[in-house]
């Protein structure tokens, strides 16, 4: 954007006015792409922005929260805040049992230590479960990055803990060994920073942490890691002129260099989530359940009670896969994304509930993957007669997928939304490939004979898609 946007404001520390420059001589002087109009540093422009195709094509990532809150595993990756500021008996008492007195948060840092990280296998991994592209954590909201910042010393993965570069590792191995989508989530705010809390009780007239810490790290991540998602999280309850958000969104799209494949989110600024930014997140785990007209993703967890690897969860804390393809048949329909949510441990290994699930995922989308990938949304989202049927489409082609989560007993499956056209309507079930046959209703709806399987000639074993062709 132009200079103004990165303006203090009413800044009194003349120290900032040097950091404002240095802000500025980090942006690469590259000019915008040729006939591109460029975007100005206003909500207005920003929204403006068509979202790269290719994030609407690729409808699955995967969430990795990776961290310092994965060395204590206990409760969640909110740890920090429950134990030190909410002191929550539950999280006192965990680290009275198990930690020397006086041990502090900082002194966990040491113990991260990503002994068995393998960037290969990962990447492997989550090529394996069908997904289009990962986010990984860079820095949650304990400010510890999972890169050398120059902005966090001793409070980082280089100088800390591990010793490496969490985020080029799994940069360079996604790039090298997959075709995934590279993204980053980063956390704007720091719970325990000072200048954050200094600034927060200034009412954020105060402006020494976005300058210092938050913007230069953000220019760091972006010129250096070139991440095709920039997942903003941790408002802080500080407005969008705090954060400059609109004046760094405006650079990224203009000038930086993934101006014209990056994709970003809503939560940029307290009051800026599910109506500003990007493509909506709206909550955690949202799934509204019916079509939206903004783009839109479903970030949740396997693991329903956190995001951060727990030790001391159960086997029924864990989505099923059933459950887990249930989601993400839901979310494609509606026009979203599914983000789902991994936490390794801290070691750097994904333990083999979250290995289990990922590989089901691919398996299933083996199978199933034309009724998800690069579709569209339908003029019906859902079945209105037989429950737990959705349904998209790829215009082009002429098709439409109902994809449905019980097999009948009858082995008909009644489908009331599609149309058929006589002779020229085909029903196929993904897997199967032989034409099946269908009977048109008298109001309208098709009734389709599934071939006879026994459960070995099933084509998988989570829910089914049928690709109808020349139906309205």
């Amino acid at each position: 954007g132009s200079g103004r946007a990165c303006e203090p404001g009413d800044m009194q520390l003349p120290v900032l006015r040097g950091l404002q420059l240095w802000a500025l001589l980090l942006l690469p002087a590259r000019g915008p792409a040729r006939g591109a109009a460029r975007f100005d540093p206003t909500w207005e422009s920003l929204d403006a922005r068509q979202l790269p195709a290719w994030f609407d094509q690729a409808k699955f990532g995967i969430f990795i929260h990776w961290g310092v809150y994965s060395v204590p595993s206990f409760g969640s990756e909110w740890f920090w805040w429950y134990w030190q500021k909410e002191k929550q008996p539950k999280f006192v008492n965990f680290m009275k049992s198990n930690y020397p007195p006086g041990f502090k948060y900082q002194d966990f840092g040491p113990l991260f230590r990503a002994n068995f990280f393998n960037a290969n296998q990962w990447a492997d991994l989550f090529q394996a479960s069908g997904a289009r592209y990962i986010v990984l954590t860079s820095k949650h909201h304990e400010g510890f990055t999972l890169w050398g910042s120059e902005h966090s010393w001793n409070w980082n993965a280089v100088d800390e803990g591990p010793k490496r570069d969490i985020v080029q590792e799994l940069e360079v191995a996604i790039r090298n060994r997959t075709k995934l989508h590279f993204g980053l989530y980063y956390s704007l705010f720091e719970w325990f920073h000072p200048l954050f809390l200094e600034d927060e009780a200034s009412s954020f007239h105060m402006r020494q942490f976005p300058f210092s810490k938050m913007l230069p790290e953000l220019y760091e991540l972006v010129n250096k890691y070139q991440p095709d998602v920039l997942w903003a999280d941790g408002d802080g309850g500080a407005p969008d002129s705090y954060w400059n958000s609109t004046g760094f969104l405006a650079w990224l799209y203009n000038d930086s260099p993934v101006r014209d494949t990056v994709v970003t989110n809503d939560r940029w600024a307290a009051g800026s989530i599910c109506k500003h930014g990007g493509y909506y997140t709206c909550s955690d785990r949202y799934n509204p359940g019916h079509l939206l007209p903004h783009k839109w993703e479903n970030c949740m967890t396997i693991d329903k009670l956190s995001w951060g690897y727990r030790r001391n969860a159960e086997i029924s804390d864990y989505l099923t896969i059933e459950e887990l393809v249930k989601q993400l048949v839901e979310t494609v329909s509606c026009g979203g994304n599914l983000l789902m949510n991994i936490g390794p441990t801290e070691d750097g290994t994904i333990s083999v509930v979250f290995e289990e699930r990922l590989r089901q995922m691919g398996t299933w989308l083996k199978v199933n993957g034309d009724a998800i990938y690069e579709t569209h949304t339908w003029r019906a989202q859902n079945d209105t007669v037989t429950p737990d049927v959705w349904y998209t489409s790829k215009p082009q082609e002429k098709l439409v997928y109902a994809m449905f989560l019980k097999w009948p007993i009858s082995g008909q499956l009644l489908l009331g939304q599609p149309k058929a056209i006589l002779g020229a309507t085909e029903v196929k079930l993904l897997g199967h490939g032989q034409l099946l046959n269908w009977t048109s209703l008298e109001q309208s709806g098709i009734m389709v004979d599934l071939p006879q399987l026994t459960i070995h000639q099933m084509p998988c074993k989570w829910g089914w898609a049928l690709a109808l062709t020349n139906v309205i």
